[in-house]
C-alpha cells in the first residue's frame, strides 16, 4: 500500500537528484539565474517575486530534500500508530517548503516569509506531543526566534531607502554604506537568534520536545542552519568591527555548548549541543570571511547530523522512549547495524580523518589557524574540538559498551525496516560526501602553510579527547564518577551557563513580580480608592439623593414654604 510517507520520501528524492545535477552544470558554468515575475503592476508600481538559482542554492536545496526524504521515509515506521500521522506528514512538508522558499529567495520580503513559515511551523512541531514540557519548549522557541524576526521586519523597513529589496544587487558597493551597516547588524541579530548563538541558545536543546523525526530534521538542514545560510548571502557587506563581535561571540557558543554536552545525560540533548556547538564553527569561520568554507561544512554537517538523530530516535524507540544514556549500554550486540551507523556518524563530527566531517572541519581550522587572531579565540576554537570529541567518547562509552543498565524484558531488536532502510540512504554519503564535495565546490585547492606541530594540534586534541572523555565517563559500582567531583560547577556547565534560566524566569520574574506590586498598590488600590470606585461612590450618592428629592417632592416644597416664612418671619 502506498502511503503518504512513501508518496512525498520518493518525490523530494527525484526533486532532490535533479537540482543536484543541475547545481554541479551552474557551478561547472560558473551560472546564475534570477527570474522575475511580475505579481502586479498598480499605477507604475511593480510588485514581483524574484527568484535567485545559483549553485549554492540548488545544492543546498538539493541536501534539504534528500534529508527531507529519508527522514519522511523513516516517519513511516518511527511514528507508527499516531493518529495523526498524514497531519505530521503535511506539517514536515510546509517546513520543507519553507525552507526552500527561504533558499530561493535573494528579497528579504519572500526572505521573511520563508523565516515566518520555519518559525510558525517548527513551533507546531515542537508541540506537537501535547504536554506542558511542549507547551514550554514551543513557547520558548517561538518567541526566541519572534526577536529575529522583528530584526529583519526592521531590516526591511530601512531597505525602503535603496529603492528596492531585493539585496543582492546592492550587496557588492554598499559595503561602507552606514545604512547598509546597520542592515547588516540587524541581519546578524536576526542569523543569531535563528542559529541559537548566545545569549539566544537555550531555545536549542528546548526544542527536543518535537518527535525525533522533526528533531532530525531541525539540526541537520532546515531551522537553524537559515540563519548561517542567511549570512553566507549577505557575506560582502560586513564590517570588520562586526565580524570581530561576532567571531567572539559564535567561539564563546562553541566552547559553551561543548562543555555543556560533557555534562548532559539526556542523549537528544547531547546531539542538539553538538548541533549548536557545529554552528558555532559554522558562524566563526563565516565571522573570518570564508563564506564558502562555512558552507561546505553546513552541507556535511547537515548530513552525518540528520543520521546521528535517525540513529538516536532508532534507540529511542527499541527502549521504550527511555533518553538516559545511563540505562544504555552494550547496545552493539542487540542492535549492531544501528550501532555502526551511530558510532560512524559519530567518528565524522568529531573530524576523525577520511570521513565527511573531516573534510571540513579539519580545513576550517587550518584557515583559522593561519589567521593573525588573539590567544582566546585559538584556545576557545581548540578545546571546542577537544570537548567535541569528549562528549562524543562519553556517548559513545555509556551506550555502545559495558553492560546493558536497562530492564531485562526489553524489545531491542533490528529488523528489516523503513528505518533502516531511511539510515541506509544517507550512511554512504555521511562517509564519502566530504571528499566528493571537497573537489566539487573548491576546484582549486586552498593552500595551507602551517608549521608542523599547528598542523597536527587538530589531531591531538581529538586523541586527547578521546582520552579525557573515556576517562571522565568511566561508570561503574566501585568507581567514583569524577565528572560528578565538583557538582556545583558540573550544574553550571550543564545548564550552558544558566542560559535557560535566564531566557525564562529573568525575562518573567521582575515584569511579573512588578505587575503584581501595580495592581495590588495602584490599579486596586489608591488609584481604585480616587479613581473608579470613589466616583461611583459619589455619582451613588448623588443620584440617590436626587431620587429622595424626586420622590418626596410635595413634602419638600411644604417644607421649603415653611422654613421660607420663618425666614422671613425673623429677619423681616
Amino acid at each position: 500500500m502506498i502511503t503518504i510517507c512513501k508518496v512525498y520520501s520518493g518525490l523530494f528524492g527525484i526533486i532532490s537528484f535533479i537540482l543536484f545535477i543541475f547545481s554541479v552544470k551552474f557551478m561547472i558554468q560558473d551560472y546564475s539565474l534570477i527570474i522575475e515575475y511580475s505579481l502586479i503592476c498598480l499605477n507604475s508600481s511593480n510588485i514581483i517575486m524574484t527568484i535567485l538559482f545559483d549553485w549554492m542554492s540548488l545544492l543546498f536545496m538539493s541536501f534539504v530534500l534528500f534529508i527531507s526524504s529519508m527522514v519522511i521515509y523513516y516517519s513511516e515506521e518511527y511514528m507508527e500508530g499516531d493518529l495523526n500521522l498524514n497531519r505530521f506528514i503535511l506539517l514536515v512538508v510546509m517546513f520543507v517548503l519553507s525552507m526552500m522558499l527561504l533558499i530561493i529567495s535573494p528579497n528579504l520580503i519572500s526572505i521573511l516569509l520563508g523565516w515566518d513559515g520555519l518559525g510558525l511551523v517548527s513551533y507546531c512541531l515542537v508541540i506537537y506531543y501535547q504536554n506542558v514540557k511542549s507547551y514550554n519548549a514551543g513557547m520558548l522557541t517561538a518567541l526566541s526566534n519572534r526577536i529575529g524576526d522583528v530584526a529583519l521586519l526592521m531590516s526591511i523597513a530601512w531597505m525602503l531607502n535603496f529603492g528596492s529589496w531585493s539585496f543582492v544587487f546592492y550587496l557588492s558597493f554598499l559595503k561602507n554604506d552606514s545604512i547598509m551597516e546597520l542592515i547588516s547588524l540587524l541581519v546578524v541579530l536576526a542569523a543569531m537568534t535563528k542559529s541559537a548563538q548566545i545569549p539566544f541558545s537555550s531555545w536549542l536543546p528546548a526544542a527536543m520536545a518535537a518527535p525525533t523525526p522533526v528533531s532530525s530534521l531541525v539540526h541537520s538542514s532546515t531551522l537553524v542552519t537559515a540563519g548561517v545560510y542567511l549570512l553566507i548571502r549577505f557575506n560582502l557587506v560586513f564590517s570588520d568591527s562586526l565580524k570581530m563581535m561576532f567571531l567572539l561571540i559564535a567561539s564563546l557558543t562553541m566552547f559553551m555548548s561543548g562543555l555543556g554536552a560533557n555534562f548532559e545525560f539526556d542523549l537528544k540533548k547531547i546531539i542538539a549541543l553538538s548541533t549548536l556547538s557545529q554552528l558555532g564553527l559554522m558562524m566563526s569561520i563565516l565571522a573570518l570571511g570564508s563564506y564558502e568554507l562555512a558552507f561546505f561544512h553546513l552541507l556535511t554537517h547537515a548530513l552525518f547530523k540528520a543520521l546521528l538523530f535517525m540513529c538516536a530516535g532508532a534507540i529511542i524507540h527499541s527502549m521504550n522512549n527511555c533518553q538516559d544514556i545511563r540505562y544504555m549500554g552494550n547496545l552493539i550486540n542487540q542492535m549492531p547495524l544501528v550501532c555502526s551507523f551511530f558510532n560512524i556518524c559519530n567518528f565524522s563530527l568529531c573530524g576523525l580523518p577520511f570521513l565527511s566531517g573531516f573534510y571540513s572541519k579539519d580545513l576550517i581550522v587550518e584557515v583559522m589557524t593561519m589567521n593573525i587572531l588573539n590567544l582566546l579565540i585559538y584556545f576557545m576554537f581548540y578545546i571546542s574540538i577537544g570537548l567535541t570529541v569528549c562528549y562524543s567518547f562519553r556517548l559513545s562509552y555509556y551506550s555502545l559498551s559495558g553492560s546493558m543498565n536497562y530492564i531485562s524484558l526489553n524489545c531491542l531488536s533490528e529488523k528489516k525496516s523503513f528505518m533502516i532502510y531511511g539510515m541506509l540512504g544517507l550512511i554512504f554519503l555521511v562517509v564519502f560526501s566530504g571528499s566528493l564535495l571537497s573537489w566539487l565546490i573548491f576546484p582549486s585547492p586552498y593552500f595551507i602553510c602551517l608549521p608542523l606541530y599547528l598542523k597536527l594540534m587538530t589531531l591531538f586534541m581529538v586523541f586527547l579527547g578521546m582520552f579525557i572523555g573515556y576517562e571522565l565517563a568511566k561508570f561503574k559500582i566501585n568507581y567514583h564518577l569524577k565528572s560528578l567531583q565538583f557538582l556545583t560547577l558540573s550544574s553550571f556547565l550543564a545548564m550552558m551557563w544558566n542560559m535557560p534560566m535566564i531566557s525564562t524566569l529573568g525575562i518573567n520574574y521582575y515584569p511579573v513580580y512588578l505587575g503584581n506590586l501595580y495592581t495590588k498598590i495602584f490599579d486596586q488600590g489608591w488609584m481604585e480608592y480616587y479613581g473608579g470606585q470613589q466616583l461611583k461612590l459619589n455619582l451613588q450618592f448623588s443620584s440617590k439623593f436626587l431620587q429622595f428629592l424626586s420622590i418626596n417632592h410635595l413634602k419638600i416644597y411644604f417644607m421649603m414654604m415653611v422654613i421660607w416664612l420663618g425666614f422671613v418671619l425673623i429677619f423681616f
